[in-house]
C-alpha cells in the first residue's frame, strides 16, 4: 500500500451506435475524477451537486469494485477515502456506471500495485457490467469494438475516431434495468441476420473512419431502437432533423434516454443550435471523442 495520493479520471461513453448492441462503445469528452487518500476507513464523498446522494448510499460501486480486484487478486485492500467529481449524469445512456466501474478496477491496481495489464481490466470489468461496449470505451478511450462471452474477450480500438459528437441529454433518467425490460427475449431470424448486417456493415465503416456510412447504417438498428424509441420524446423527428441539418446519423445512447449524434468536425456548434430551438426539452450539450481511456497520477503532496 502506498501512502501517496492519487487521481484517477475515467472518460464517460456511449454505447451501440444504432446496431452494434452491447458491443460497440466510443469514448465521450466528460470525466469522472476521484482524488484517492489514506484513511482509516472506506468513504465516498460527492463533491458536485448532481451526486452529493451517492454520498449517503453504503454500497458505493466504486468502492464495491475494488474490494472485488481486491479479492480476485487474492490482496487485502486497504482503506481510503474519495472525493469524487463527475460530469457524466446519471441514468442517461452515458457509461456512468461503467465509468464508476473502472474507477474502481484503476484504485485497487494503483492500491495494490497490482500492474493488471489492459486487456484482464477490460475483462473483469465486462464482468461485472455484463458486456464490454461502455467498459472498454472508458478504459481504452476512443472507439472500441468488442466481443465477450465467459470464456473469451476481444476488442479491436479504434484510438482516434475522427468525428464531432452532440448529445441531447433530456431531464427525465432512464435506468438501465428498466429500458432492457423493453426489449423482446426472441427475434425471428431474418430480423436477426438483417440487424447483424446492419452491425457488421457498421463496425466496417468504424474501422475504416468511413462516418457517412456509419451514420447512415446507425439507424438500421433492429436489435433495441425500436422498443426504446417511444421512451424518448419526439426521438424520429429528431432523428428526421438531425439528416436534414447534415448530421452524419442519430442513435440512443446506450439504454438511453440520451440521444448520441455524429456530426462532421466544424459543423457541431452550428447543429447543435439548431437542434436547441427545434427540441427545446432536450439539453444539447457539444462534445467530442476521449481519445485517452483512464488515467491515474500520483497527487501533489501526501496527507
Amino acid at each position: 500500500m502506498t501512502d501517496e495520493r492519487f487521481s484517477v479520471r475515467v472518460p464517460a461513453s456511449t454505447a451501440n451506435l444504432g446496431p452494434g448492441f452491447d458491443s460497440i462503445g466510443l469514448a465521450i469528452d466528460l470525466y469522472l475524477t476521484v482524488q484517492v487518500s489514506p484513511a482509516d476507513e472506506w468513504r465516498a464523498e460527492y463533491l458536485d451537486d448532481h451526486h452529493q446522494h451517492l454520498s449517503d448510499e453504503p454500497d458505493n460501486l466504486i468502492i464495491d469494485t475494488a474490494r472485488t480486484v481486491a479479492a480476485e487478486a487474492g490482496r487485502s485492500l486497504p482503506p481510503a477515502h474519495l472525493q469524487v467529481i463527475s460530469e457524466i449524469p446519471l441514468g442517461k445512456g452515458l457509461g456512468s456506471s461503467a465509468a464508476a466501474i473502472a474507477a474502481g478496477i484503476e484504485i485497487a491496481d494503483r492500491l495494490l500495485g497490482l500492474n493488471w495489464p489492459m486487456t484482464r481490466k477490460v475483462e473483469i470489468g465486462s464482468r461485472l457490467e455484463g458486456h464490454p461496449d461502455n467498459i472498454s470505451a472508458s478504459l481504452m478511450g476512443g472507439l472500441t469494438v468488442s466481443y465477450y462471452d465467459e470464456d473469451e474477450l476481444a476488442t479491436v480500438h479504434v484510438a482516434e475516431p475522427a468525428l464531432g459528437i452532440l448529445l441531447l441529454v433530456p431531464a427525465a433518467a432512464f435506468l438501465t434495468v428498466e429500458s432492457r425490460g423493453l426489449l423482446p427475449s426472441v427475434l425471428p431470424y431474418e430480423k436477426a441476420i438483417t440487424g447483424s448486417a446492419a452491425a457488421n456493415v457498421v463496425s466496417a465503416a468504424l474501422i475504416s473512419g468511413d462516418w457517412k456510412t456509419a451514420g447512415r447504417m446507425m439507424e438500421k438498428d433492429l436489435f433495441h431502437e425500436p422498443y426504446r424509441k417511444d421512451r424518448l420524446p419526439d426521438f424520429d423527428e429528431i432523428r428526421q432533423a438531425c439528416r436534414t441539418l447534415g448530421a452524419y446519423g442519430s442513435a440512443i445512447s446506450g439504454a438511453g434516454p440520451s440521444i448520441f449524434i455524429a456530426v462532421p468536425q466544424g459543423s457541431e456548434t452550428e447543429i447543435a443550435a439548431e437542434l436547441r430551438v427545434l427540441f427545446p426539452r432536450y439539453d444539447c450539450l457539444v462534445t467530442k471523442p476521449a481519445f485517452h481511456g483512464i488515467e491515474s497520477r500520483v497527487s501533489i503532496g501526501k496527507k
